[in-house]
């Protein structure tokens, strides 16, 4: 009787029906039971998933007595991942192995001349892990940051018209007139308010700024915010990092080995469908609308030509909507919120920034925000070098490869090795921000916000490790090879223009002053947040500038 019940729940699992399971359970097993048979058959499953593969190569890295969740919890709990990372690449070498979920290993690599070669293999070499891809598709469809190998190149194509420089150029008035529009609601704010200054929660302004521009600049749609109106995808991606449960965590962390878990009902669950019929049903509405906007020159108008060119079908023109309205909301938002923080923290490079913008007497040309010998390029640069959206990426390897190393390091024996065998199947991290922040590469001072460093021409600074890193200005951030970030020179652009109108006509100061703990709230994308405060609320004080003498 045990037999054939295991042999039926057995059959229920592969075809990962969790409600077919929980019947099966409910009906057949006590609780004891039931517990002891799906955790023996998880780790049969962990078992079976390493029988006949072949082994990276053993390399060194931090021990843990915890079998169950290996280092993760020390990531998660660690104050900054980044210098954790940096910690254990100093200590094992510059490519190691940290152990994970349920005994798993990952390779992490810091190697510059691993990294290149990672970059190179991107979307045939190395793909997306089963559960990003998971939650991407769930998301965000089928599209750019889901598609790998030649579907990547075909979507990557369709999409390049909509972000070159001249594509680029064509849209900085709207980025002015979301910065503007701001001024606008931030005048009426001070002018009612106290003559000290206002205090404004800053970060939902920037939320706005970013969702509008998307919406005008991708879509010829604007959705409002910045006025007042509400929208059901910022509601419900603000959701997902509230009240996450005990539930929540396991089953989001066993799941990258068992995916069957992804089909439990937890509050993140339910979460995440809403989320996904927020932007799938925005979507619906935008391509539901092709005639009207397949003539201009927005992003969208531009796929939906590709659409008739046959180079991108309909449902991936849906996905990539999905992408755009989260990519742009999301990253944009969180950057020019570190932005603020920063020329709070730091009334001198606030001043100094201030004084460059005025001195053009006006908006910032094209060529003055794609300038990079400026203040406000070196600024922009730090924000994006000290403060990444996206503090490390995940892939695996789609095939057995080799990767080489700038030197030679020890493995798990202690002998010394020019290069790491990885087997199929196997995941490396690339920990963006800990890279963008080292000392190998960027020096005593790597942790220290400092413009100018980007303003030094001297020798010394030529000669910096950082140049060995081959991502936009020697930075990770909008990772590299075939899937650094389309998008770039529009967030970058965006950025600058929103920054150069806020800056020239207000001062910013954090409430309890410049050493006001920051810390993370932990959503789709790490969020800053003023510690203490509810959510990712950063209140800032907002003065109008006023020029003295």
């Amino acid at each position: 009787m045990a037999s054939t019940r295991f042999q039926a729940l057995s059959s229920i699992i592969r075809s990962a029906d969790i409600q077919a399971i929980l019947k099966i359970i409910r009906f057949n097993f006590g609780i004891v039971d039931a517990a002891i048979l799906l955790t023996s058959g998880v780790i049969f499953y962990v078992l079976l998933r390493h029988i006949g593969r072949r082994r990276s190569t053993r390399l060194q890295g931090p021990c843990t007595s915890n079998i169950f969740l290996g280092v993760i919890p020390q990531l998660m709990n660690a104050l900054d991942s980044g210098d954790l990372y940096e910690i254990w690449a100093a200590q094992f070498g510059s490519v190691f192995s940290i152990p994970t979920i349920l005994g798993s290993r990952r390779i992490v690599i810091t190697d510059p001349k691993s990294i290149a070669h990672l970059a190179a293999r991107e979307t045939y070499g190395y793909v997306g892990t089963p559960q990003a891809r998971r939650l991407l598709v769930k998301i965000l469809g089928k599209g750019l940051l889901w598609a790998e190998g030649d579907s990547h190149k075909r979507q990557r194509r369709a999409l390049n018209p909509a972000f070159t420089n001249a594509a680029v150029r064509n849209l900085i008035p709207i980025f002015f007139d979301a910065a503007y529009k701001t001024k606008a609601a931030w005048d009426s704010l001070l002018e009612s308010g106290p003559s000290e200054g206002a205090i404004i929660e800053v970060q939902q302004w920037m939320n706005h700024i970013s969702f509008d521009t998307i919406g005008l600049a991708g879509f010829s749609h604007d959705f409002g915010t910045l006025a007042g109106k509400k929208s059901s995808i910022i509601a419900a991606l603000d959701t997902i990092g509230s009240n996450t449960s005990f539930l929540d965590t396991v089953a989001a962390m066993f799941s990258s080995i068992v995916p069957i878990l992804d089909l439990i009902p937890t509050r993140r669950r339910f979460i995440l469908d809403e989320v996904a019929r927020s932007m799938w049903g925005l979507g619906d509405n935008f391509l539901a609308t092709t005639g009207e906007v397949g003539t201009d020159k927005s992003m969208m108008g531009l796929l939906v030509e590709s659409t008739r060119a046959d180079k991108i079908s309909r449902e991936e023109v849906a996905s990539q909507i999905n992408l755009l309205l989260f990519a742009a909301y999301e990253t944009t938002s969180i950057s020019l919120t570190w932005a603020l923080i920063e020329l709070a923290r730091d009334p001198v490079v606030q001043k100094k920034l201030r004084d460059e913008l005025l001195r053009s007497g006006g908006d910032p040309t094209w060529e003055e925000l794609t300038d990079h010998g400026s203040l406000l390029d070196a600024f922009t640069c730090e924000v994006l070098r000290i403060h990444p959206p996206f503090p490390e990426l995940h892939r695996m390897a789609a095939e057995d490869d080799i990767l080489p190393l700038s030197k030679p390091i020890k493995n798990a024996r202690g002998e010394l090795i020019d290069c790491v065998f990885v087997s199929k199947g196997t995941v490396v991290t690339l920990p963006i921000q800990c890279i963008n922040r080292s000392e190998a590469f960027w020096g005593s001072d790597a942790k220290v916000f400092n413009p100018a460093r980007w303003l030094d021409e001297s020798p010394g600074f030529n000669q910096l490790r950082a140049q060995e890193i081959q991502g936009y200005r020697h930075l990770l951030t909008f990772s590299d090879g075939a899937r650094i970030c389309l998008g770039k020179v529009f967030a970058v652009a965006e950025f600058k223009a929103v920054l150069s109108v806020l800056l020239r006509n207000f001062t910013f100061e954090l409430p309890k002053g410049p050493t006001t703990a920051i810390g993370y709230y932990r959503n789709l994308l790490p969020r800053p947040k003023v510690e203490g405060e509810a959510g990712y609320d950063v209140p800032l004080k907002v003065r109008h500038y006023v020029a003295s003498g």
